[in-house]
């Protein structure tokens, strides 16, 4: 059992596929907070990383190996972005944004 974070629950290798299974499930995390009653500030910089989280997963699905660094690099941002919400006021959201903070630490290797 290895550190690779992009090494895909089922076994798979850190091949750009994995990498986007992670970015896709990083975005979808944050999506899912779209539903939840989140407060005004958090919502905001939720629905940034959010946008970022899905360019990166768009690129990443493209299967352009030499997009690797473009999109570790966007996860990264997502993380800074998502380093402003203390609070989502809402605990379903808080949940989701801190497994998105966990998600975009792995992909970027900050964890």
């Amino acid at each position: 059992m290895g550190d690779d974070p992009t090494a895909g629950d089922s076994g798979g290798d850190a091949a750009t596929g994995s990498l986007a299974e992670h970015v896709e499930r990083l975005h979808a995390e944050l999506e899912a907070t779209e539903e939840r009653p989140v407060d005004r500030t958090a919502s905001r910089w939720i629905g940034e990383a959010q946008a970022v989280a899905g360019d990166a997963a768009a690129l990443a699905s493209d299967g352009d190996e030499g997009a690797e660094a473009t999109v570790r690099d966007r996860v990264g941002h997502v993380a800074e972005l998502l380093s402003n919400v203390d609070g989502t006021g809402d605990a379903d959201a808080d949940e989701r944004v801190a497994t998105a903070r966990d998600l975009a630490a792995d992909i970027t290797g900050e964890r």
